[in-house]
């Protein structure tokens, strides 16, 4: 009895052991196209005995691999899918770790009369380096481009740019910096229409392959969404803010077996209007009110803008590609006029004089970038990439100032013409070498060259004369070369993810002023590493740690010391002297029971480079300068909550609680400031109807009280509603969205520190209602093929206002 009963208990362990080794089992492979390209998201999912019940699946990454562990020994029935394409199914018997190698899925052979997409996979996903926001198939689609970065979590657009939190962000679109200008790229994602976006990568951590000054990315992605065939759309909107603003766009597809063509053009014509109340105090020696300068300031912007894209793919064959992109900005039209009304107080707030100056500019631009690109497959499935950048930007602005002090004769009229014309060529070479199923390695070098003229002329008017104001005229020349190489290595096993990466750059400026006899130069080599480890303790629990250096380069317009009166007592000067800012970013986080996600930072600027306003209380001017600061430290800590209360209902909220320190010295004195804030999101969005054509999405943003270049901005609250509707059997779209519910974006700033002490009340033209109709036409049959908008070192042009 007892030799029986010894015998079964050492058979149940016996099975449970194999049963235990069983556990470690893996299934993995990669999934492509019909052209050998990898395919992102594509579905795989495994069952067990009945074919069609679920047992466990995954989704390919950007390079089109996935695997599945933890799997027993037996046999499974493999389905993977893709929209668009046929599915793949076969049945394994798995013994042991297995590769199924490469899937190639076919394209559908008929087209589809009706696709109904349903969004099953969670609206953010969080990656080490990474956080990605879904919104395909959402409201937010309905709108533009900048109101889903608007919606995107960790993201602050303001007049000054794109921010993530208070870095400025690099803004790419399909991995490729787009090539505009600050001011020029919030126009055209403005006016851009969001149908194509599938998600935005808030990249907090990018690798080495992006340039070293992307310290933070925002990376919008479109949907693999171009046909086999042709297929269009045309789009408009009206907008109703203080000013009616009006916008158009058309898009064109084109595809065959050779050749795809992606061309987007759009027109923007639009009236923006701006108030805003200053207080400046200026002090005497002792730091005591002397006298009072109460400004109201109205600005309104009139503009005409072009923009087009161009996508050109050539397929030489099956492992040779040849494409041609170009971006394309023109504003024949820009009017600029400033209406300044300034009263004077003494200590007490007794009147003492006042004064109004008119600005009146009008611009005339345009910005075209091409790049020429040649792709080479080889047969282990690595790649090599050339990249060939050219970049063409002129701009004029042709200015009028007049100021009149009353009880005074003898008043101030003058004239300035600005030039501003800039070459960047760029050349690039990547290569990419998956080493297995499980880890890749990247090797790029790059080699950019950026030639910019400017000059300027002021002309006084005097007793109805013209003369030529010496001291206020200038041409500078700015030559920047820069020369880097890097690599990626990106590595994952049983239950880890790591990236590692290394980037070098070295950088040779220099910069002349001609009427000066100035030349400044700059001659300096970098590294910049970047490394991200991610943790799968169980499938709802992971915790990930990162951290990258980054370089912020000085704007060639910052470097430039020109000086450009808004009036004479206002004016905004460059600086010669500016030098780089280094960044160092820490970041450690977790994810737990599939809806939350707690994440803390840190990050050291090394002279952040900020634009001040600085009043000399001596000749009572107010003079706007970039300076480098001397040190700047924030960290925080992220909480996130995503969750679907029902199939068609999707809440997610984001708070942030964070410190900004900023700290310099001035030569007057040092200063230090802290201010802890608060920075959070309440999304909902909600399908109602039975095909779920009436989409509906509600935004609340608030920004707390937070500190910015030694301003303290108080606290904004930033609302969207937005509500879409498929009509015309699905092919035509109208949507309504209303922007500043509650009129809460307007925000307040005061200055305060040695003898420093001014305020403003800003009201921008945000509170607005849009009305947009969307009409698809072509072939519906949906194919994969992903294009992108090219670019680098672009984004540090800036207006010369």
């Amino acid at each position: 009895m007892i030799a029986h009963l010894r015998n079964y208990i050492s058979a149940i362990l016996f099975v449970l052991s194999l049963s235990a080794f069983a556990q470690d089992f893996s299934l993995s492979g990669k999934v492509v196209d019909a052209n050998g390209s990898p395919i992102e998201f594509a579905n795989v999912i495994l069952s067990v005995e009945n074919e069609d019940e679920f047992y466990k699946g995954t989704s390919t990454d950007d390079k089109g691999f996935f695997i599945i562990d933890n799997l027993d020994a037996t046999t499974y029935f493999v389905r993977i899918s893709y929209i668009g394409h046929e599915d793949f199914a076969q049945k394994v018997i798995l013994t042991g770790n297995l590769d199924i190698k490469t899937i190639q899925l076919n394209d559908l052979p008929e087209s589809l009369d009706e696709v109904t997409v349903v969004a099953k996979r969670p609206t953010i996903t969080r990656k080490p380096d990474r956080l990605i926001f879904n919104v395909e198939n959402t409201a937010l689609t309905e709108g533009s481009t900048l109101g889903v970065l608007k919606s995107t979590p960790g993201i602050i657009i303001s007049e000054g740019g794109i921010n993530i939190k208070s870095a400025p962000a690099a803004v790419y679109i399909n991995n490729r910096k787009v090539q505009l200008t600050s001011d020029e790229l919030i126009q055209l994602l403005e006016s851009a229409p969001a149908n194509s976006i599938k998600s935005v990568e808030v990249i907090t951590n990018p690798p080495a392959s992006y340039d070293a000054d992307s310290g933070s990315v925002i990376n919008i992605i479109m949907s693999k969404n171009l046909v086999t065939g042709y297929r269009g759309s045309i789009q408009t909107n009206f907008t109703q803010g203080v000013f009616p603003r009006y916008n158009a766009g058309t898009s064109h597809y084109f595809k065959n077996d050779k050749i795809n063509l992606n061309l987007n053009y759009s027109y923007t014509n639009q009236k923006i209007n701006r108030d805003q109340d200053d207080r400046v105090n200026f002090l005497d020696d002792s730091n005591q009110i002397e006298e009072i300068w109460k400004s109201n300031v109205n600005r309104n912007t009139w503009s005409e803008t072009h923009n087009l894209n161009l996508n050109f793919d050539y397929y030489i064959d099956e492992r040779n590609t040849l494409s041609l992109t170009s971006t394309g900005l023109y504003t024949p039209y820009f009017k600029y006029q400033l209406r300044n009304k300034t009263d004077i107080f003494d200590a007490n707030e007794n009147f003492v004089s006042s004064f109004t100056a008119d600005n009146l500019s009008r611009d005339n631009k345009y910005n075209i970038g091409t790049n020429l690109i040649f792709r080479h497959g080889f047969k282990n499935d690595a790649s090599l990439t050339f990249n060939v950048h050219h970049t063409v930007y002129d701009y004029e602005r042709d200015q009028n100032v007049f100021q009149d002090e009353s009880g005074v004769d003898d008043d101030s009229e003058f004239n300035t013409l600005a030039n501003q014309d800039t070459q960047i060529i760029t050349g690039k070479m990547d290569y990419n070498l998956p080493i297995n199923e499980s880890s890749t390695f990247d090797l790029g070098a790059k080699y950019s060259s950026v030639n910019t003229d400017s000059d300027i002329t002021r002309t006084d008017i005097i007793n109805g004369n013209e003369v030529v104001n010496m001291e206020n005229s200038d041409a500078f020349k700015y030559d920047e070369k820069v020369f880097a190489v890097y690599s990626n290595y990106n590595k994952s096993w049983d239950s880890w993810e790591l990236n590692l990466g290394l980037r070098a750059e070295q950088t040779n400026i220099e910069g002349e002023s001609l009427s000066l006899s100035e030349t400044n130069t700059q001659d300096y080599l970098n590294w910049f590493p970047n490394v991200s480890l991610l943790h799968t303790i169980s499938d709802d629990v992971n915790i990930y740690s990162s951290y990258k250096r980054s370089i912020t380069r000085p704007s060639y317009t910052n470097l430039n010391p020109f000086t450009f009166f808004l009036n004479e007592n206002t004016v905004v000067l460059g600086n010669p002297n500016l030098v780089p800012t280094y960044r160092d970013h820490y970041k450690i986080g977790t994810s737990f029971l599939e809806h939350f996600t707690v994440e803390a930072y840190y990050m050291n600027y090394d002279g952040d480079i900020v634009e001040l306003p600085r009043q000399n209380n001596q000749t009572n001017i107010v003079a706007y300068t970039p300076v480098n600061l001397d040190k700047k430290i924030e960290y925080g800590f992220d909480f996130l909550f995503d969750y679907y209360p029902t199939n068609t209902w999707n809440l997610y909220f984001v708070t942030s609680f964070y410190n900004i320190s900023e700290e310099s010295d001035f030569g007057e004195g040092f200063v230090k400031q802290d201010q802890w804030s608060n920075y959070s999101i309440l999304y909902n969005n909600v399908s109602f109807l039975e095909d779920r054509s009436l989409n509906v999405s509600l935004v609340l943003t608030w920004a707390g009280k937070n500190l910015q270049q030694f301003q303290t901005l108080k606290n904004r609250l930033v609302s969207e509603l937005s509500i879409s509707k498929s009509i015309l059997n699905k092919k035509g779209i109208i949507s309504l969205a209303v922007d500043d519910i509650f009129n809460m974006q307007d925000f307040d700033s005061s200055t305060n520190y040695l003898n420093q002490s001014s305020s403003s009340f800003v009201d921008v033209d945000t509170r607005f209602v849009k009305l947009g109709f969307r009409y698809n036409f072509g072939n519906t049959k949906l194919e994969t093929n992903e294009r992108t908008t090219s670019a680098e070192e672009r984004e540090r042009l800036k207006d010369l206002n």
